[in-house]
């Protein structure tokens, strides 16, 4: 449980980054102001917040149908990163032969995998943009979890041995534990990368409940200000979904130095 005192360290800390998100918001309203920039160019805050009011239930509904994909997304692209990396570090012949799969599948833009979804699971589909956004987070989390399964010292492990320990002993007492840290940097980047291969996926057809869709339809029709209030929408989802991440990671492996140091 929280103490006050814990409470008041952790918003002391982040009153610089709040000072600066408030600072930039006036900063970026005041030069819309004093240059008297168009809204097609950049719309205000004032004017995106204005919007956002206006247009709440669509919004909320696109960007809840693109939040389910991109998180269902996310849990299927890092399950399999997760036994693709366990295996790969248990038998080399498959890291040998799944790691270059995989830094292929990376290498691949998401406008390249959107029309092939489509035309796989249908325009309309769902796994569409879920198929898409596992693939986009395989990499990172596969390749980050295989470093920290495979960076265990050699006395670690000859010690595990000493003690009659079994592979799965050791995998589960000392492999996972050191990988673990590894596996949340990962989720947190394939966490902001989930919403945008979700949303990039989108741009390419789909559900008319989606914010890609709805952020095309808003700029095709000039809307900017619906667009902008779409987007900014999608960065409070990425903030979210990161700081879901985070807070489990604070919940798994509360000893190490990266939580303990927050």
């Amino acid at each position: 449980m929280t103490t006050r005192g814990e409470f008041r360290r952790r918003l002391y800390h982040r009153l610089p980054a709040i000072g600066i998100f408030v600072g930039g918001l006036i900063v970026w309203e005041a030069v819309v102001r004093a240059f008297d920039i168009k809204g097609f160019i950049l719309p205000a805050p004032t004017a995106i917040a204005a919007t956002f009011g206006a247009e709440t239930a669509d919004l909320l509904t696109a960007g809840a149908g693109t939040f389910s994909t991109a998180l269902a997304g996310l849990l299927l692209g890092s399950a399999l990163a997760v036994v693709m990396a366990l295996a790969a570090a248990r038998w080399r012949f498959v890291r040998d032969g799944a790691l270059p799969f995989a830094i292929a599948a990376n290498s691949t833009p998401v406008i390249v995998l959107a029309p092939i979804a489509n035309s796989w699971f249908g325009l309309r589909s769902p796994f569409a943009s879920i198929f898409v956004v596992a693939v986009l987070v395989f990499f990172p989390v596969m390749i980050n979890l295989v470093r920290g399964l495979m960076s265990v010292e050699a006395s670690e492990v000859e010690l595990m041995e000493s003690y009659a320990a079994g592979r799965l002993t050791t995998l589960w007492k000392l492999q996972l534990p050191n990988a673990t840290p590894y596996l949340f940097s990962a989720l947190k980047v394939a966490a902001a990368l989930s919403l945008i291969g979700a949303i990039v996926k989108e741009f390419f057809g789909g559900s008319q409940d989606r914010l890609g869709q709805y952020i095309t339809t808003k700029a095709g029709l000039l809307q900017f200000e619906e667009a902008w209030a779409a987007i900014v929408l999608a960065s409070v989802f990425g903030i979210v979904l990161y700081n879901v991440v985070v807070l489990i990671e604070r919940r798994v492996i509360p000893w190490h130095v990266s939580v303990r140091s927050v």
